[in-house]
């Protein structure tokens, strides 16, 4: 995690060092986030094991599972830190303005930002939860609501005869997810923001009309 390797937490010494328990135990675990983050980043969700784990944390294999009941359990507490706060920043962005198309494309550009400047994180987020499955999957899809909810508040904009089909929001919400995971496997992470323009017009075409869409993608 380029922000969170910075920040993380050192390695308590070993023997009777006087620090509250509470201290021991969070920095115990922000360890062990931090440690699986990286791990999977090198590895993969599916070649990550708890011995791994540990041994980039630098803890026993005790210590991991009086934190967490397994690998999933470890990497489900780190997706659901980095998600919420990526939900948030999208929520606060789109909050700053008044009209709802400048507000989607303030979450956008928001969330490509977060991604593009976190490569390890992006990675967590985007292209593990697919190849992880079960649980992990099926969390990933509820946490693509937060911006599937920006985009149904726009319903009132669509000027068109025939109300939208009902999933519309998922099936844009399915293309963002695509495109940026396109990028991110083809190593350029790094450039998501260069997407802002396309995927704000393709977002706001349906309820705005494409003219519009491709005006106020391109400001």
């Amino acid at each position: 995690m380029a922000g969170e390797k910075e920040n993380a937490s050192p390695r308590l010494p070993a023997g009777r060092h006087g620090l509250p328990r509470e201290f021991i135990v969070q920095n115990q675990r922000e360890r062990i986030v931090t440690a699986l983050v990286d791990t999977v980043a090198e590895h993969g969700y599916n070649a990550t094991t708890v011995a791994k784990i540990t041994k980039a944390a630098g803890v026993s294999r005790r210590t991991f599972y009086e934190h967490f009941a397994d690998k999933e359990a470890c990497f489900l507490a780190a997706y659901e830190m980095v998600t919420d706060h990526i939900a948030a920043s999208m929520r606060a962005a789109a909050e700053s303005f008044d009209e709802w198309p400048q507000q989607v494309r303030a979450a956008l550009a928001t969330m490509l930002r977060f991604l593009a400047g976190e490569p390890e994180l992006a990675r967590l987020c985007m292209i593990e939860p697919v190849a992880a499955g079960g649980e992990i999957a099926a969390r990933h899809r509820t946490s693509m609501q937060s911006l599937v909810e920006i985009l149904k508040a726009g319903r009132p904009e669509h000027g068109g005869e025939h109300p939208l089909p009902e999933a519309t929001e998922e099936a844009l919400v399915g293309g963002i997810v695509s495109l940026i995971v396109r990028e991110i496997s083809a190593g350029r992470g790094s450039e998501l923001e260069s997407l802002l323009p396309d995927l704000a017009e393709l977002t706001l075409a349906p309820y705005i009309g494409a003219e519009e869409a491709s005006r106020l993608a391109r400001q």
